[in-house]
């Protein structure tokens, strides 16, 4: 006899539908084998789909299993935002108490996300706290970060930091390039291949994660940012929470400064026609990094049921 699933989805990083990163949630998936799930998120063809469980410690929301096209992730950004809008909505709907935070278990540890809601109490968003410490690995030369995004080696900015891996879940080579070439940027599949065989990833990931800082300045400006992953099947991902939590992490940990929050605005996914607007901070104590934060709106789209 077939089974039935209840998934909803919803547009992450965004408050508009059809923008931002579109994220499927199957919000009881108690029964499905990892295959299944796999398969289907294969079918739903987002960058990411996660599956909603009982949690091992009942003191805890819900285990999240999180899928890409291709594989499991230990961790990710918008699915955790997307996953916690999701459940906290519904919850709300069903005149359910709906706690400000709540706790996914998941293969990087456990994940805070506090429920983000207009002064009349409407949910609207999230914001995760990141499971991890940031961890720095090493660096990759910048002409081929710069051949695999398909710029010149003069449009990687190199001042400050040279293209290098940084994780706080999910690990990214972060790039800083030039205001006028993020836009220019073009992911080649084939330099991206030659790469991973170069620089051998220990998590089996290569992806990179451009950004570049506000014209005229930092401070609350906007930056911009692209992440591209074709080796694991995302060409390029409209809004990547995890790789943005990475980069506040790892400029926090360039300041001198002891004691500082470091805080802006983060624009994706422009090239893409899907907007996306993620709130990062990352703040520090005593020269140490004590919470890594990340945060947005969330639009619901669609819901149905998976027959499997």
């Amino acid at each position: 006899m077939a089974r039935q699933y209840p998934y909803v989805t919803v547009d992450v990083f965004t408050d508009r539908a059809f923008t931002g990163n579109p994220l499927a949630v199957v919000t009881d998936a108690s029964g499905l084998t990892r295959d299944e799930m796999q398969a289907i998120a294969a079918e739903f063809n987002y960058s990411e789909s996660t599956f909603v469980l009982p949690p091992d410690d009942p003191a805890h929301t819900a285990r999240v299993r999180i899928f890409t096209r291709q594989n499991e992730l230990p961790f990710a950004g918008h699915p955790n935002v997307g996953t916690a809008f999701v459940l906290a909505l519904a919850a709300e709907r069903r005149g359910a108490a709906v706690g400000s935070t709540v706790l996914f278990e998941e293969s990087a540890g456990l994940v805070p996300v506090e429920v983000l809601r207009e002064a009349d109490g409407r949910v609207v968003g999230a914001t995760l706290t990141a499971p991890q410490p940031l961890t720095i690995g090493r660096t990759i030369p910048a002409d081929v970060v710069a051949r695999c995004a398909g710029l010149t080696p003069a449009a990687i900015r190199t001042s400050t930091h040279e293209p290098v891996i940084a994780s706080v879940g999910l690990p990214f080579i972060i790039t800083e390039v030039a205001s006028d070439a993020i836009g220019a940027a073009l992911p080649d599949a084939t330099a991206f291949a030659g790469a991973a065989r170069r620089f051998p990833p220990e998590s089996g990931r290569f992806s990179i994660f451009l950004y570049a800082r506000p014209v005229g300045g930092t401070g609350n400006a906007e930056f911009r940012a692209r992440m591209f992953s074709p080796l694991g099947g995302t060409v390029e991902d409209p809004a990547t929470g995890s790789a943005n939590g990475a980069l506040v992490a790892f400029l926090s940990s360039l300041d001198p400064a002891a004691d500082a929050l470091l805080s802006f605005t983060v624009v994706q996914g422009v090239e893409m026609g899907r907007r996306s607007v993620l709130q990062v901070s990352a703040e520090k104590h005593g020269g140490s990094i004590v919470s890594v934060r990340v945060g947005g709106q969330c639009a619901p789209v669609m819901a149905g049921t998976l027959v499997v």
